[in-house]
């Protein structure tokens, strides 16, 4: 975008309604507004203050700008670069093309309204300057008809004519606005002020609507009120700027920090999913990697009475610290809770937990609840629903699509199917931790669903990776590259966030890559299953199998990108 944007000037003023876009992220509405007085200005960089739409306290972290202007200034808005920013109306239909969820529709909406608003304003103003017009034009007419009177009976008196000047004879008929644009004359075919405004449609709307401070428009609540009904689309972009209260959590926040989240806090629920009631049920958690991890603090952070158990004890640590309870065994953890999740790396994993010594089979008894929240094969997940369900206990597997950022920040999308109302019991649960989930109806469906979107991911990967490969062997910019990747069609935070780990040589784990290999082996055979061919996937899993012999194992997915260099 900054490319287009520099290609084609555009005259940006106060009040317009813009586009900004925030370095990798995608471009969002926003408000070039007058900055807070204690809010300076970059220097050497030609900038406005942006105010977004629909951000509800959360703000862009630039890395353009000094670091004491990332302290607790203000909320919502930030200085965008020029050349980052796009007129409102003339990019509409491209931005809505390129970005979907429901927090940018959010903010769209927003803007229409603030538009909307703003219109039924002016029409108002327009409506009343017309009867102020008619109503002026009326007693001017009954003066006219007064004086026609009172200049015949001067006639019929022998007295003179008085002579009346044209323009004393029009003045009380002009409407104001008539009056001030003919006192005003320029020269022929220069337009007017207003119409050379047009080159920004929006210009001249925002104009007459920034007579009042934001009149028609009401910002979206501060963090003391709550939000509803949200979604958390912005939140990969639009961190929180102002100075959050003094939590337990800041512990978790600064310790998912240190193992490669990129967000500002951790799973600050509360401002993407609004107002959550937590449920009264207890709730277990089993496993405590990238991604469970990420997951607890959400539910913790929302209220959820949760008792942790891992494979490695340490792990717990912090968050028996922050209000979880430690539970010694699976069996334990699922006899003394209502509800039990459970997230671990490969089918082996997840069968050891159910079926081993201490297992959670042995803490089931009618009622009990388990969901399998681990990337496996239908078979698998069938097999441990069978034994679940066996001892009278309620299944319900729902693996989830995402990374440990995502994960972080509540922005998990979950796939269900089993038991429909475990599936609705979970539901602060699945609010807390996600931005959306799905169910999918009979157990199997989900973890087939998941193999299929992790197999369109994996083999993305591995052809970004061989694109970037072949840009530097045949001479080409790897970053020109990825500049035109991000404005086409592909555009999307994935590809921007693995290519960029690429070109910085940053390969630190957001998604291991031998669980994507792990992924894309267990899609294959799905495939087989069902006699179709998945020739794709089948050339993506060798190159991640040839990545995982150069020691790529435990780096991230995007570290497939060393297979075609050694």
């Amino acid at each position: 975008m900054a490319a287009a944007a520099a290609a084609v000037p555009v005259n940006l003023r106060l009040g317009d309604l813009v586009w900004g876009k925030l370095g990798r992220y995608p471009p969002w509405p926003g408000k070039i507004v007058n900055p807070p007085k204690d809010l300076k200005k970059p220097r050497g960089k030609k900038c406005f203050f942006v105010k977004f739409f629909g951000t509800e306290d959360h703000l862009p972290v630039l890395e353009e700008l000094e670091p004491k202007l990332h302290q607790p200034r203000t909320r919502e808005s930030a200085w965008i670069k020029v050349e980052q920013l796009k007129p409102y109306h003339a990019h509409k239909e491209e931005m809505i093309k390129i970005n979907k969820g429901k927090r940018f529709q959010q903010a769209v909406d927003a803007v229409e309204e603030f538009l909307k608003k703003g219109k039924g304003k002016d029409q108002a103003s327009h409506n009343s300057t017309e009867e102020k017009n008619r109503r002026n034009s009326s007693e001017e007419r009954g003066k006219q008809s007064v004086g026609e009177e009172k200049h015949k009976a001067n006639l019929s008196e022998g007295k003179p004519k008085k002579r009346v000047s044209s323009v004393s004879s029009e003045r009380g008929s002009k409407s104001p606005l008539k009056r001030t644009y003919e006192q005003s004359p320029r020269k022929r075919g220069r337009p007017p002020k207003d119409e050379k405004d047009l080159t920004i449609p929006e210009s001249s709307t925002v104009k007459r609507m920034m007579t009042g401070t934001m009149a028609g428009f009401k910002w979206p609540p501060s963090v003391s009120e709550p939000v509803k009904d949200g979604d958390p689309h912005f939140h990969h972009f639009l961190l929180s700027q102002t100075e959050k209260p003094a939590v337990c959590y800041q512990a978790i926040t600064k310790k998912l920090k240190e193992t490669g989240s990129t967000s500002i806090q951790a799973a600050d629920s509360t401002a993407i999913n609004g107002s959550i009631t937590p449920t009264d049920k207890k709730i277990g958690f089993l496993g405590l990697g990238l991604m469970g991890s990420g997951i607890v603090s959400n539910l913790l952070k929302m209220g959820h009475t949760v008792t942790v158990w891992n494979r490695t004890a340490e792990k717990c640590d912090l968050f028996i610290q922050e209000g979880a309870r430690l539970g010694r065994t699976p069996a334990e953890v699922v006899s003394t809770c209502d509800i039990t999740f459970a997230c671990v790396s490969d089918p082996k994993a997840a069968k050891d937990l159910v079926l081993g010594p201490s297992g959670v089979l042995q803490g089931i008894r009618p009622g009990k609840c388990y969901v399998d929240m681990s990337t496996v094969d239908a078979d698998t997940v069938t097999e441990l629903a069978q034994v679940i369900v066996s001892r009278g206990g309620r299944f319900l597997e729902a693996p989830v699509s995402g990374n440990q950022q995502l994960s972080n920040d509540g922005m998990l999308v979950i796939l269900a199917a089993g038991d429909r109302g475990l599936y609705e019991d979970c539901s602060s649960c699945f609010q807390a931790m996600g931005k959306t989930s799905f169910f999918l109806g009979e157990v199997g469906n989900a973890a087939k669903m998941m193999l299929i979107v992790n197999m369109v991911q994996g083999s993305f990967m591995a052809t970004i990776a061989e694109g970037l490969t072949l840009a530097q062997v045949t001479g080409q910019s790897q970053q020109t590259l990825l500049d035109i990747l991000n404005q086409g069609q592909l555009a999307s935070i994935f590809l921007d966030q693995k290519c960029q780990n690429i070109l910085q040589g940053n390969f630190k784990p957001d998604f291991y890559l031998k669980y994507i290999q792990k992924d894309l082996r267990l899609a294959i055979a799905l495939g087989d299953s069902v006699n179709h061919p998945t020739p794709m996937a089948a050339a993506a899993n060798e190159v991640y199998k040839r990545a995982k012999a150069l020691d790529q194992s435990d780096n991230d997915m995007s570290a497939v990108y060393r297979a075609y260099i050694h």
